[in-house]
């Protein structure tokens, strides 16, 4: 009586062939590098919305702009602190000794609030587009291993010149591990990254509703 062939994936991963135990591993190297963008950016979108939180609180207090300034420092690390700070530091820089405003401060003042914003939006970007290219294109990559391992499991079969399922079964169930492997880096990549998308675009917003409303209190002070 014959041995019972054993499936386990570590089984199936052993009998594949050479090229395809190289797609898997790189299909399982991807997942691990997606896992850890995805809690790396769950990790810098909480604290930064918990810093937002916190920095509106702050603003919104009644306490004198120039005192918040100075307390934050002209470099914080928060972001919003960031963006608050490009828009106070520009606003001194546009008064003259005199105390009068150089032309053209409310323009520069929007700028710089609009580089620190985009710099925070990178920021928090970053390591985004590995998700968006692991979810296009692992599936691909695990049917590229499939396809490899179901020709050789036919040459196999031609070579033996036995068509039973026994000698059938274990090099396509070899093959179809590939594409598994291809959906379980794909599938967790495309839904991390549409929801770490729209967290990001959503925490951007904020930034810049904020720098919006910042720009006004300025104005304010500028007409008057």
């Amino acid at each position: 009586m014959e041995a019972a062939t054993d499936f386990t994936m570590w089984a199936l991963f052993a009998r594949a062939t050479l090229i395809v135990k190289f797609v898997m591993i790189m299909l399982v190297l991807a997942s691990i590098w997606c896992w850890a963008v995805i809690i790396d950016k769950w990790m810098q979108y909480r604290k930064a919305r918990a810093e937002a939180a916190v920095f509106d609180r702050a603003f919104w207090s009644g306490e004198p702009l120039d005192a918040l300034f100075d307390k934050i420092g002209a470099q914080p690390k928060g972001q919003s602190e960031k963006i608050f700070a490009a828009g106070m530091l520009e606003w001194r820089r546009s008064h003259r000794q005199d105390g009068g405003l150089i032309a053209g401060a409310q323009a520069r003042i929007d700028r710089s609030m609009d580089v620190a914003i985009a710099k925070e939006a990178g920021h928090l970007q970053k390591g985004l587009p590995v998700l968006a290219t692991v979810g296009s294109t692992a599936p691909f990559v695990g049917l590229f291993g499939t396809v490899w391992g179901i020709m050789n499991a036919f040459i196999e079969i031609a070579e033996q010149q036995n068509t039973s399922l026994a000698v059938v079964a274990p090099g396509i169930a070899e093959a179809l591990l590939a594409t598994g492997l291809g959906l379980l880096a794909a599938i967790p990549a495309v839904i991390f990254y549409n929801k770490l998308s729209a967290d990001s675009d959503r925490i951007v917003s904020g930034y810049e509703a904020f720098a919006d409303e910042f720009a006004t209190i300025l104005s304010r002070q500028l007409d008057s």
